[in-house]
């Protein structure tokens, strides 16, 4: 009897057939699934060559602060102190300002009124005047200002020039005496110039001085001329040019041959040009000494008779031997200035204000002199 195909009975040989089979199509089955999941999917990107790096970044600039020059730390510590000076002098102007009280104002006002018969009588009256800056007639005794002025022949009569009258020390003097019977003028450069120049500074202080009292300083009138071109406005010559304690500055900026041209042409005929100045050690650099505020005379008189002046007298008035010319911070080492301080203020004290020459010179041509 042949074999059985009942209840899924089948040969050994024919199960394992069966199950082959059946293992074939199951595997082609998952082949063919996934050639069409394959074949559905996007395409894969086609490789892509490597680029080049890109370039790296600029680096920051560096910035190194550079050390100031010499130059600009002198600058510096200029602008600074001219800042300092400034303010110093505004606030001194106000507290004398106020010090003119009426009562003050009216003895300033009938001191200028008087007419003064001779030098000797207007000096005194202005020396004891109580319109002076404090502190201004401890200096007469080392000053001698009523010796100088009759050396220099000054009469209140007279048209007088005062060059650079710093704090007025000598124009309170002048002002009262020439008030009534003469004028004086004030060589000074323009208050409104630069607020950085020193020469701006200067010119508002002399401002602030004849500002604050009309009564005695109302009809001094004021010349302001150009440093660097100086020239004076005049409607007629002066008998006498007065330059007291300004010869170093001139030397220092190369100026004096320029200045005494000024002078010559600011003088009457036979006019006095009087000359007050630190004196250096003969035979010293006049540059060299200008620095310290010094001037060797000898060198001084020949420059200046060679601008068509005569040396027509010179004085010891004002002579100082203990004045030994070497100190640290130049004539401003002694008083009044004292730069030093409390630093050996007692020696400099006991050796007093500066060595100076007193000379009298005349106005010998009308024409200036060619400058050599």
């Amino acid at each position: 009897m042949g074999p059985r195909f009942k209840d899924g009975w089948l040969p050994a040989d024919m199960k394992t057939t069966k199950i082959k089979t059946n293992t074939f199509r199951s595997g082609t089955s998952i082949l063919l699934g996934a050639f069409a999941i394959a074949a559905c999917a996007s395409p894969a990107p086609a490789p892509v060559a490597p680029s080049e790096a890109p370039p790296e970044p600029a680096p920051e600039p560096t910035y190194v602060e550079e050390e100031p020059t010499e130059e600009e730390l002198l600058a510096e510590r200029e602008a600074t102190k001219l800042a300092e000076d400034r303010a110093q002098m505004q606030g001194e102007a106000q507290v004398e300002l106020r010090r003119f009280t009426p009562e003050l104002r009216d003895k300033a006002k009938k001191l200028a009124e008087v007419k003064y018969a001779s030098l000797d009588a207007g000096v005194a009256a202005a020396l004891r005047g109580e319109h002076r800056a404090p502190g201004n007639a401890e200096r007469d005794s080392q000053r001698h200002p009523l010796e100088t002025l009759k050396f220099f022949g000054l009469t209140p009569k007279m048209n007088v020039i005062e060059y650079l009258p710093g704090e007025g020390w000598y124009t309170e003097i002048l002002a009262p005496v020439l008030h009534a019977q003469g004028k004086l003028f004030v060589t000074t450069t323009d208050p409104e110039g630069p607020k950085d120049s020193r020469a701006t500074l200067y010119a508002e202080r002399t401002k602030l001085f004849l500002s604050k009292s009309k009564e005695i300083y109302g009809q001094v009138e004021p010349l302001v001329f150009d440093p660097e071109s100086p020239a004076l406005k005049l409607d007629a010559p002066v008998d006498m040019v007065l330059m007291i304690r300004g010869v170093h500055g001139l030397v220092r900026q190369d100026k004096l041959d320029v200045w005494l041209d000024v002078v010559h042409g600011a003088l009457k005929d036979k006019g006095t040009f009087g000359v007050v100045q630190h004196r250096a050690k003969e035979g010293t650099d006049p540059k060299e000494a200008a620095k310290k505020g010094y001037v060797p005379e000898a060198w001084l008189i020949e420059r200046i008779e060679a601008r068509g002046f005569s040396l027509k007298a010179k004085s010891e008035i004002s002579a100082n031997p203990k004045d030994t010319k070497d100190y640290p911070e130049g004539v401003w080492t002694l008083p009044p200035s004292l730069r030093l301080g409390e630093k050996d203020r007692t020696k400099y004290i006991e050796i007093g204000e500066s060595d100076r020459m007193t000379l009298r010179f005349e106005k010998v041509a009308q024409e200036s002199v060619a400058t050599k």
